[in-house]
């Protein structure tokens, strides 16, 4: 049986993803890698460091020792790190949220991203604007932080966090033609935003399922 892994930062979408990637594809056995310490160096440093992306970078060769034919890369914090590893991975490695930003730009002219960690925000606006770029689009990234939402769901009060969201997406819907959510755990609430604020709204885990599914059909 082939192989494919995917790596986490967090454990909020170990089940989910597990459980979307064994639906959509069965025929693969599938390797989980979690380091929840990478996320809390990423916030305390206010970014991507050096030494987070050579640990990461060791995961995905982690990930070709034991067997991985693809890579699916969970955390939008740490995205960038795909494109430096290209050339020291001999096996594909795909963003996760890459799907959704190209689907953003292609849809979209004013596209509101939501997010509740700064670190997530900058490297998620910064893949809309590299994708519209590419594809000749002009398009108008509105930033918007809904500040205190991940202390809150980091304590245990999801229903804070996730007012603070809708808070956040309402105002953001004022100006924006859709709402792109910048971290996988926030996928839940996609329905509930696409209601109250009568936008489209995206996230990034079945549509980066979806397009890892197709990658590794080329394989």
């Amino acid at each position: 049986m082939k192989k494919i892994a995917a790596i986490y930062t967090g454990a909020a979408l170990v089940d989910p993803l597990r459980k979307m990637l064994k639906e959509r594809m069965p025929e693969y056995g599938i390797i989980n890698i979690l380091d929840d310490s990478l996320i809390a160096d990423v916030i305390a440093a206010g970014g991507l460091t050096p030494a987070v992306s050579a640990r990461l970078l060791s995961y995905y060769r982690a990930a070709v020792d034991a067997g991985a034919c693809a890579i699916l890369n969970t955390c939008s914090s740490v995205g960038d790190v795909v494109d430096i590893a290209k050339p020291f991975v001999p096996v594909p490695v795909l963003r996760i949220d890459d799907a959704m930003a190209r689907k953003a730009v292609a849809e979209g002219r004013t596209v509101a991203v939501i997010a509740t960690l700064p670190t997530t925000l900058k490297p998620t606006a910064d893949l809309l604007e590299l994708r519209a770029k590419e594809a000749g689009r002009s398009v108008r990234i509105v930033r918007a932080l809904a500040d205190g939402a991940f202390a809150a769901i980091t304590d245990g009060d999801a229903a804070t966090h996730d007012r603070l969201i809708l808070e956040k997406a309402v105002d953001a819907a004022k100006e924006a033609d859709l709402i792109v959510l910048a971290q996988g755990s926030m996928a839940r609430m996609e329905e509930t935003l696409a209601k109250e604020t009568g936008k489209v709204v995206l996230s990034s885990p079945r549509l980066g399922v979806d397009a890892f599914k197709e990658l590794v059909k080329g394989l």
